[in-house]
């Protein structure tokens, strides 16, 4: 609910700060006063249209806030806004909208201190106020939200959450068939394609880490003959020498000797001869693996071919499905997952057609629940509006819910073989009717007449929502035009009774209707200095009971007097509720 607003420099209102409780709040004043500006400034704040002209004479700028309280159904959906846009404040109990429009035409709005789009505050708004006379921002006028209110009122939680239980099982197996229709569709050229992939990376039998080995492979084979010359001329040296150089062996072995014979002599060199003999069969080991590796090395043209071949190979099929051979048999893998899957559509398609039919024939079952449960509920609601529009003077008005359904080869099979279109929502598609005068038919809701009966018909309907509609704030101007003190007491215990459910703003001229107020505000218009000037001041007690008098006619003991019975007889009724 709209707890406090700030208006600054707009039309002839320099400056209000308005505090505001629950229940009914009452806005009086004489024409001209500045009740409708007030209402003008709220419009722009939740995203009306902003106007230079809205601007007071000599400032640069018209600023309006508003801070709201959020509770019950609105907090859910503002908070869902508020987290999507990042614009979560510390509270989250509270948001706080802000409009500016400056002299030159440029406009700034806020949402928790921070910029936002003039769009993003009539989003946040449309879950904040329904401001009645202004139909632009009526929720009731929009055909959208009917369906809604009426669920609402018919309470059909369970067997709507039921029905959109099978509904997305539909739609997910629904999106799984055309996937496969498509695949099935394209599966000649794709069957060819596939299966030379997938042959063609399985016929190749690759091994991770087999390019590496197959490298070092071909760089033996390649280089045998500089291989077999180093390694022989290595075992030359050290064990058969030349007529010139003996061989290295033969070398360690006397120094080997000789350190033996030192160490008979001299014990302390023990740890040189030891060494001496580790060294001579080092190179006795040396020479043993070479010998191996002499007979380890292949001249062999015709291996050294099949490895450049396999690595040809190896590195085509690299370039073409990855850059590494575990990417390639990842490749192969799916190319053949693919296939598969191509082969068994036919089959797959099979079984997910006969799940359709059950899952089609089960939301037909479910939707047919809902249109009944609604269409019942829809006589009771017009019933309910029709009696509060009785009580509003408004005796020949008929209200009705108006049902359409469309047909859709791919719909819910119902009778006769027909399908209808559905949605998460059911088969139904509704508008709310009225017919204000006799001899009129049935119109949408949208096309009624503006002013005071409009917006007795928006507090009918109002009153027989009031617990399906979730808009907690009811701002109600020019409610009473047209009508006299009788109907205006009835007026004002609807009104009443509208506030113990939404904070409720009534702009009257009507006494009968002032009295049943929660708050009671007065409207002046003042000349200060040749400006003109707004005040708004609340009423309690003795100025309350003036306020009505004058509303009644010039004050005296008699409009006192009845202004007092006023206060009382509205106590009175609303006791008795």
């Amino acid at each position: 609910m709209l707890t406090e607003l700030r208006i600054h420099n707009f039309a002839i209102i320099d400056q209000l700060d308005l505090r505001f409780g629950p229940g009914l709040i009452i806005l009086t004043g004489e024409t001209g006063a500045g009740k409708s500006i007030i209402l003008d400034a709220v419009v722009m704040l939740i995203g009306g249209k902003a106007d230079t002209t809205f601007v007071r004479t000599d400032s640069d700028a018209a600023f309006v806030e508003g801070v709201f309280h959020l509770r019950g159904p609105e907090k859910e959906a503002v908070h869902a806004i508020l987290q999507r846009e990042e614009l979560m404040d510390e509270n989250p109990d509270y948001v706080v909208l802000m409009r500016e429009i400056r002299k030159e035409g440029r406009s700034v709005a806020r949402v928790n201190g921070r910029s936002v789009n003039v769009s993003l505050l009539k989003e946040l708004g449309a879950f904040l106020v329904d401001i009645h006379g202004q139909a632009e921002h009526l929720s009731l006028l929009d055909p959208r939200a009917h369906l809604g209110l009426l669920d609402r009122y018919a309470e059909v939680a369970r067997p709507l959450s039921d029905y959109r239980q099978t509904y997305h099982a539909l739609l997910n197996l629904r999106r799984e068939l055309n996937d496969l229709r498509k695949a099935q569709a394209d599966a000649e050229r794709r069957v060819d394609i596939l299966t030379y992939q997938a042959e063609e990376v399985e016929s190749a039998r690759l091994k991770p880490g087999e390019d590496e080995e197959l490298r070092k492979e071909r760089d033996r084979l390649a280089n045998a003959e500089s291989l077999s010359r180093n390694a022989q001329e290595a075992l030359a040296v050290l064990e058969e020498g030349s007529p010139e150089t003996p061989a290295a062996t033969d070398l360690v072995g006397q120094a080997t000797q000789a350190l033996n014979a030192l160490a008979k002599i001299d014990s302390a060199q023990n740890e040189l001869a030891n060494q001496a003999e580790l060294l001579l069969d080092s190179m006795s080991d040396l020479i043993h693996s070479l010998r191996d590796y002499l007979e380890e090395i292949e001249f062999n043209p015709k291996r050294l071919d099949e490895v450049e071949e396999r690595l040809d190979l190896i590195h085509s099929l690299t370039r073409k499905y990855g850059g590494s051979i575990p990417a390639v048999i990842a490749y192969g893998a799916e190319a053949r997952r693919q296939l598969d899957t191509i082969t068994t559509a036919g089959e797959r398609i099979e079984e997910l057609e006969a799940q359709e039919a059950k899952l089609l024939e089960k939301l037909a079952k479910q939707g047919n629940v809902l249109s009944e449960k609604r269409k019942s509920a829809a006589t009771e609601l017009g019933s309910g509006i029709e009696a509060e529009l009785d009580d509003l003077r408004m005796q020949a008005a008929k209200f009705g819910v108006d049902f359409q359904t469309r047909n859709d080869p791919n719909g819910a099979p119902i009778e006769n073989g027909t399908r209808i279109a559905f949605d998460q929502n059911g088969f139904d598609r509704i508008e709310f009717m009225i017919a204000p005068n006799p001899g009129e038919g049935l119109k949408p809701l949208a096309k009624i007449a503006s002013g005071g009966e409009t917006s007795r018909l928006m507090l009918g309907l109002k009153n027989v929502l009031a617990r399906a509609d979730e808009v907690p704030s009811l701002i109600f101007d020019e409610i009473d035009q047209g009508i006299g003190g009788r109907v205006g007491m009835v007026l004002g215990e609807k009104l009443w009774n509208l506030s113990r459910i939404h904070q409720v703003f009534c702009v009257t001229h009507l006494p009968q209707l002032a009295a049943f107020g929660d708050e009671h505000y007065q409207v002046q218009k003042l000349i200060e200095g040749n400006r003109t000037l707004t005040r708004v001041e609340r009423l309690d007690g003795e100025p309350r009971l003036l306020e009505l008098s004058q509303m009644l006619g010039e004050v005296g003991e008699g409009t006192l007097r009845s202004a007092h019975e006023l206060m009382q007889v509205a106590r009175q009724m609303i006791k008795e509720r």
